[in-house]
Protein backbone atom coordinates (compact mmCIF):
# COMPACT_ATOMS: atom_id res chain seq x y z
CA UNK A 1 0.00 0.00 0.00
CA UNK A 2 1.14 3.51 -1.01
CA UNK A 3 -1.21 5.99 0.58
CA UNK A 4 -0.27 5.68 4.78
CA UNK A 5 -4.04 6.53 5.44
CA UNK A 6 -5.32 3.10 4.33
CA UNK A 7 -2.59 1.82 7.04
CA UNK A 8 -3.47 4.52 9.74
CA UNK A 9 -7.26 3.35 8.91
CA UNK A 10 -6.07 -0.97 9.29
CA UNK A 11 -4.39 0.64 12.32
CA UNK A 12 -8.10 1.36 14.04
CA UNK A 13 -10.16 -1.40 12.30
CA UNK A 14 -7.70 -4.30 13.22
CA UNK A 15 -7.59 -3.19 16.92
CA UNK A 16 -11.49 -3.21 17.01
CA UNK A 17 -11.54 -6.46 15.29
CA UNK A 18 -9.39 -7.90 18.52
CA UNK A 19 -11.77 -5.55 20.93
CA UNK A 20 -14.81 -7.32 19.36
CA UNK A 21 -12.74 -10.95 19.67
CA UNK A 22 -12.31 -10.36 23.00
CA UNK A 23 -16.26 -9.76 23.77
CA UNK A 24 -17.16 -12.51 21.86
CA UNK A 25 -15.00 -14.62 24.08
CA UNK A 26 -15.64 -12.82 27.19
CA UNK A 27 -19.59 -13.20 26.58
CA UNK A 28 -19.35 -16.97 26.00
CA UNK A 29 -17.25 -17.64 29.48
CA UNK A 30 -20.18 -15.08 30.85
CA UNK A 31 -22.82 -17.72 29.30
CA UNK A 32 -20.94 -20.72 31.01
CA UNK A 33 -20.79 -19.14 34.58
CA UNK A 34 -24.64 -17.57 34.18
CA UNK A 35 -25.71 -21.66 33.47
CA UNK A 36 -24.27 -22.86 36.60
CA UNK A 37 -26.11 -20.09 38.60
CA UNK A 38 -29.43 -20.14 37.09
CA UNK A 39 -28.97 -23.13 34.77
CA UNK A 40 -33.12 -22.74 33.50
CA UNK A 41 -32.79 -19.41 32.89
CA UNK A 42 -30.02 -19.67 30.73
CA UNK A 43 -31.34 -21.77 28.78
CA UNK A 44 -35.08 -20.53 28.41
CA UNK A 45 -34.15 -17.52 26.89
CA UNK A 46 -36.60 -15.45 29.45
CA UNK A 47 -34.66 -12.12 28.00
CA UNK A 48 -34.65 -11.99 23.90
CA UNK A 49 -31.46 -10.39 24.64
CA UNK A 50 -29.15 -12.36 27.27
CA UNK A 51 -27.20 -9.40 27.62
CA UNK A 52 -29.53 -6.27 27.59
CA UNK A 53 -29.09 -3.71 30.68
CA UNK A 54 -32.53 -5.78 32.48
CA UNK A 55 -31.11 -9.04 32.21
CA UNK A 56 -27.70 -8.25 33.47
CA UNK A 57 -28.88 -6.48 36.15
CA UNK A 58 -31.06 -9.27 37.26
CA UNK A 59 -27.95 -11.58 37.12
CA UNK A 60 -25.83 -9.34 39.10
CA UNK A 61 -28.38 -8.14 41.59
CA UNK A 62 -29.86 -11.36 43.20
CA UNK A 63 -27.67 -13.52 44.91
CA UNK A 64 -28.81 -16.68 43.99
CA UNK A 65 -31.72 -18.85 42.26
CA UNK A 66 -33.39 -19.58 45.81
CA UNK A 67 -33.80 -15.77 46.02
CA UNK A 68 -35.23 -15.14 43.43
CA UNK A 69 -37.57 -17.86 43.16
CA UNK A 70 -39.27 -17.41 46.25
CA UNK A 71 -39.57 -13.43 46.78
CA UNK A 72 -42.74 -11.89 46.52
CA UNK A 73 -43.76 -11.49 42.83
CA UNK A 74 -44.07 -7.44 43.20
CA UNK A 75 -40.26 -7.09 43.86
CA UNK A 76 -39.15 -8.61 40.84
CA UNK A 77 -41.71 -6.91 38.81
CA UNK A 78 -40.72 -3.44 39.98
CA UNK A 79 -37.04 -4.53 39.50
CA UNK A 80 -38.30 -5.25 35.86
CA UNK A 81 -40.11 -2.20 35.45
CA UNK A 82 -37.04 -0.08 36.97
CA UNK A 83 -34.59 -1.49 34.90
CA UNK A 84 -36.08 -2.05 31.84
CA UNK A 85 -37.11 2.14 32.36
CA UNK A 86 -40.96 0.96 31.51
CA UNK A 87 -40.13 -0.43 28.33
CA UNK A 88 -41.14 -3.80 28.76
CA UNK A 89 -45.45 -4.13 28.08
CA UNK A 90 -45.91 -6.82 30.97
CA UNK A 91 -42.98 -6.70 33.22
CA UNK A 92 -45.01 -8.95 35.61
CA UNK A 93 -45.40 -11.34 33.05
CA UNK A 94 -41.54 -11.28 32.83
CA UNK A 95 -40.64 -11.62 36.44
CA UNK A 96 -43.10 -14.48 36.68
CA UNK A 97 -40.61 -16.49 34.24
CA UNK A 98 -38.12 -15.82 35.91
CA UNK A 99 -38.99 -16.96 38.83
CA UNK A 100 -40.34 -19.89 37.36
CA UNK A 101 -36.92 -20.58 35.52
CA UNK A 102 -35.12 -19.81 38.82
CA UNK A 103 -37.56 -22.62 40.36
CA UNK A 104 -36.63 -25.03 38.18
CA UNK A 105 -32.25 -23.90 38.03
CA UNK A 106 -30.07 -26.17 39.98
CA UNK A 107 -28.77 -24.94 43.36
CA UNK A 108 -24.91 -24.12 44.03
CA UNK A 109 -23.59 -24.53 47.58
CA UNK A 110 -22.93 -21.79 49.17
CA UNK A 111 -19.33 -21.24 48.48
CA UNK A 112 -19.42 -22.18 45.15
CA UNK A 113 -22.86 -20.02 44.53
CA UNK A 114 -20.84 -16.74 45.89
CA UNK A 115 -17.59 -17.61 43.72
CA UNK A 116 -20.24 -17.60 41.00
CA UNK A 117 -21.17 -14.37 41.51
CA UNK A 118 -18.03 -12.57 42.05
CA UNK A 119 -17.10 -14.20 38.25
CA UNK A 120 -20.13 -12.60 36.87
CA UNK A 121 -19.64 -9.63 38.36
CA UNK A 122 -16.16 -9.05 37.03
CA UNK A 123 -17.37 -10.87 33.49
CA UNK A 124 -20.20 -7.73 33.63
CA UNK A 125 -17.62 -5.41 34.71
CA UNK A 126 -14.95 -6.48 31.38
CA UNK A 127 -17.94 -6.34 29.08
CA UNK A 128 -18.92 -3.32 29.74
CA UNK A 129 -15.47 -2.01 29.62
CA UNK A 130 -15.55 -3.82 26.31
CA UNK A 131 -18.66 -2.09 25.11
CA UNK A 132 -17.27 1.26 25.39
CA UNK A 133 -14.15 0.42 23.80
CA UNK A 134 -15.82 -0.26 20.45
CA UNK A 135 -17.70 2.74 20.94
CA UNK A 136 -14.46 4.71 20.86
CA UNK A 137 -13.06 2.85 18.16
CA UNK A 138 -16.53 3.21 15.78
CA UNK A 139 -16.18 7.39 16.25
CA UNK A 140 -12.48 7.33 15.54
CA UNK A 141 -12.89 5.07 12.47
CA UNK A 142 -15.59 7.18 11.16
CA UNK A 143 -13.78 10.13 11.64
CA UNK A 144 -10.57 8.72 9.42
CA UNK A 145 -13.07 7.73 7.14
CA UNK A 146 -13.63 11.47 6.21
CA UNK A 147 -10.23 11.69 4.78
CA UNK A 148 -10.64 8.74 2.53
CA UNK A 149 -13.30 8.59 -0.78
CA UNK A 150 -15.97 5.95 0.38
CA UNK A 151 -18.60 4.53 -2.21
CA UNK A 152 -19.47 1.26 0.29
CA UNK A 153 -21.47 3.72 1.84
CA UNK A 154 -24.22 3.71 -1.16
CA UNK A 155 -24.86 -0.05 0.26
CA UNK A 156 -27.54 -0.17 2.50
CA UNK A 157 -26.70 -1.52 6.24
CA UNK A 158 -22.71 -0.78 5.24
CA UNK A 159 -21.51 2.40 7.17
CA UNK A 160 -18.39 3.61 8.12
CA UNK A 161 -16.86 1.12 10.45
CA UNK A 162 -18.11 -2.10 7.80
CA UNK A 163 -16.71 -0.27 5.05
CA UNK A 164 -13.44 1.16 6.71
CA UNK A 165 -12.63 -2.52 7.61
CA UNK A 166 -13.11 -3.65 3.96
CA UNK A 167 -11.03 -0.74 2.24
CA UNK A 168 -8.56 -0.33 4.92
CA UNK A 169 -7.55 -3.90 3.59
CA UNK A 170 -8.05 -3.81 0.29
CA UNK A 171 -6.05 -0.09 0.08
CA UNK A 172 -6.55 0.36 -4.08
CA UNK A 173 -8.58 -1.71 -5.97
CA UNK A 174 -6.81 -1.64 -8.71
CA UNK A 175 -4.15 -4.07 -7.09
CA UNK A 176 -6.78 -7.33 -7.93
CA UNK A 177 -6.80 -8.14 -11.64
CA UNK A 178 -10.91 -9.73 -10.92
CA UNK A 179 -13.29 -10.46 -7.92
CA UNK A 180 -12.08 -13.95 -7.91
CA UNK A 181 -8.80 -12.47 -7.04
CA UNK A 182 -10.38 -10.25 -4.15
CA UNK A 183 -12.46 -13.50 -3.29
CA UNK A 184 -9.52 -15.80 -2.38
CA UNK A 185 -7.37 -13.12 -0.76
CA UNK A 186 -10.07 -12.20 1.57
CA UNK A 187 -10.55 -16.47 2.11
CA UNK A 188 -13.15 -16.67 0.21
CA UNK A 189 -12.49 -19.75 -2.57
CA UNK A 190 -13.14 -23.37 -2.29
CA UNK A 191 -10.79 -26.04 -2.60
CA UNK A 192 -10.52 -28.60 -5.11
CA UNK A 193 -11.61 -31.73 -4.61
CA UNK A 194 -10.62 -33.71 -7.97
CA UNK A 195 -10.09 -36.66 -9.42
CA UNK A 196 -9.99 -37.99 -12.66
CA UNK A 197 -13.60 -37.42 -14.22
CA UNK A 198 -14.98 -37.38 -10.82
CA UNK A 199 -15.74 -33.35 -9.14
CA UNK A 200 -16.79 -33.47 -5.24
CA UNK A 201 -19.99 -31.41 -4.99
CA UNK A 202 -19.39 -29.86 -1.65
CA UNK A 203 -15.62 -28.00 -1.09
CA UNK A 204 -15.09 -26.51 2.03
CA UNK A 205 -13.76 -22.58 2.39
CA UNK A 206 -9.46 -22.37 2.45
CA UNK A 207 -7.95 -21.74 5.46
CA UNK A 208 -5.72 -19.30 3.81
CA UNK A 209 -6.76 -15.62 3.66
CA UNK A 210 -6.75 -12.13 5.05
CA UNK A 211 -8.47 -13.25 8.51
CA UNK A 212 -9.75 -9.15 8.85
CA UNK A 213 -11.33 -8.68 5.67
CA UNK A 214 -13.09 -11.97 5.47
CA UNK A 215 -14.57 -10.87 9.37
CA UNK A 216 -15.72 -7.35 7.80
CA UNK A 217 -16.99 -8.68 4.65
CA UNK A 218 -18.75 -11.44 6.52
CA UNK A 219 -20.48 -9.00 9.15
CA UNK A 220 -21.16 -5.94 6.02
CA UNK A 221 -22.97 -8.79 4.23
CA UNK A 222 -25.17 -9.73 7.08
CA UNK A 223 -26.15 -6.73 7.42
CA UNK A 224 -26.99 -6.06 4.28
CA UNK A 225 -29.19 -8.78 4.47
CA UNK A 226 -30.74 -7.42 7.65
CA UNK A 227 -31.46 -3.76 5.70
CA UNK A 228 -32.43 -4.80 2.04
CA UNK A 229 -34.94 -7.03 1.16
CA UNK A 230 -34.40 -7.60 -2.14
CA UNK A 231 -30.49 -9.05 -0.99
CA UNK A 232 -32.94 -10.80 2.82
CA UNK A 233 -34.95 -12.91 -0.12
CA UNK A 234 -31.88 -13.46 -2.20
CA UNK A 235 -30.09 -14.71 0.77
CA UNK A 236 -33.77 -16.89 2.14
CA UNK A 237 -33.64 -18.40 -1.24
CA UNK A 238 -29.60 -19.73 -1.16
CA UNK A 239 -29.94 -20.70 2.32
Amino acid sequence: MDDYRYKALQNLTRARYFAVQNQTKEKQRFLNYLFMKYSSLAQEKVFSDTFSTTALAVYEEFSSADELAYMDLNEPTDFIRLKGKNRFPNPEEVAKSIQAAARGSYRLPKTVNDSVNQVLSLSISSMRALDAQIKAFDKVIAEQMELIPNPLISIKGIGPVYSAGIIAEIGNINRFQNQAALAKYAGFAWTQNQSGNFEAEHTRLIQSGNRFLKYYLSEAAFSLVRCDSEYKRYYRLKY
